[in-house]
């Protein structure tokens, strides 16, 4: 379980002023679930994230990973950015591999752990490539094979596919669909779309503005069934699916009308 108990963030502004960016959130993540936060800028999404990645201090509260406190980064956490932060002097095999070389495995089986994650994300062909010679949405792919590497107990996405086109987009979805699925990874994705949030998430938190709260959790739980039968457009034309997306859709909007009042 990754047990996120109380967590409050505060930030130092300009002008002595102090910015709340979280306030007490907690939130379990267990085994092989896949939770999506969802809400709009500046909801603390990101900073959450970060805190549960060891890179930001909380300002109280607790984070623990399988009972062990979360006090810096570790190799038991992967990290995918909203930019592939790939190294563009290394290929595409060497950049999945970073993490194995930085932990001591040898070289052969850095290569045949590397190729085997290459092979789950449709790239054992481009393996020698250069991270440029790729599409965006071929990095992003090359990005979840190296946080991959160093088998992690939970898999950490700052809104990856938010910079990907609309098909690119939908492509990485079903993607990560299937890496889930196969790996039974928990993992913890951000975004801003519904609709996305709707087709990945096993459990759905909605953020408020800053300061970033909970103010709701759902159970979805399409991406079963997304899983099972690889028919995502059946499900996104379902009555249920449309349903919950217009129940979520109208308490975000609340959410920032709120934000405007107290502004």
């Amino acid at each position: 379980m990754l047990r996120i108990h109380q967590a409050s963030v505060f930030f130092a502004a300009r002008h002595g002023r102090v910015v709340q960016a979280l306030d007490r959130v907690s939130l379990d993540i267990p085994e092989g679930s896949l939770v999506v936060a969802l809400g709009t800028s500046g909801c603390g999404k990101s900073t959450l994230l970060n805190a549960m990645a060891g890179f930001l201090p909380l300002s109280s509260g607790t984070i623990t990973l399988d009972g062990r406190p979360i006090v810096g980064p570790g190799a038991d956490r992967g990290v995918v950015f909203q930019k592939d932060a790939l190294l563009p002097w290394k290929s595409v095999l060497d950049n999945v591999a970073l993490g194995l070389k930085f932990a001591g495995v040898s070289r052969s089986e850095r290569r045949d752990r590397s190729m085997e994650l290459l092979r789950l994300v449709g790239l054992e062909d481009f393996a020698h490539a250069a991270p440029y010679e790729l599409s965006g949405g071929m990095r992003q792919r090359v990005g979840i094979a190296r946080a991959l590497a160093t088998d992690p107990a939970i898999l950490l996405m700052d809104e990856p596919f938010g910079s990907l086109d609309s098909m690119t987009r939908e492509q990485m979805q079903e993607l990560l669909v299937s890496v889930w699925s196969r790996t039974g990874k928990r993992i913890f994705f951000i975004t801003h779309s519904i609709e996305e949030a709707l087709v990945l998430g096993t459990q759905l938190i909605v953020m408020s503005p800053r300061p970033g709260r909970i103010v709701a959790r759902f159970e979805p739980d399409f991406v079963r069934k997304i899983a099972r039968d690889r028919n995502p457009g059946e499900v996104k034309s379902s009555p249920e699916f449309a349903h919950l997306r217009e129940q979520i859709r109208t308490l975000v909007h609340q959410s920032e009308d709120l934000q405007e009042l107290v502004s």
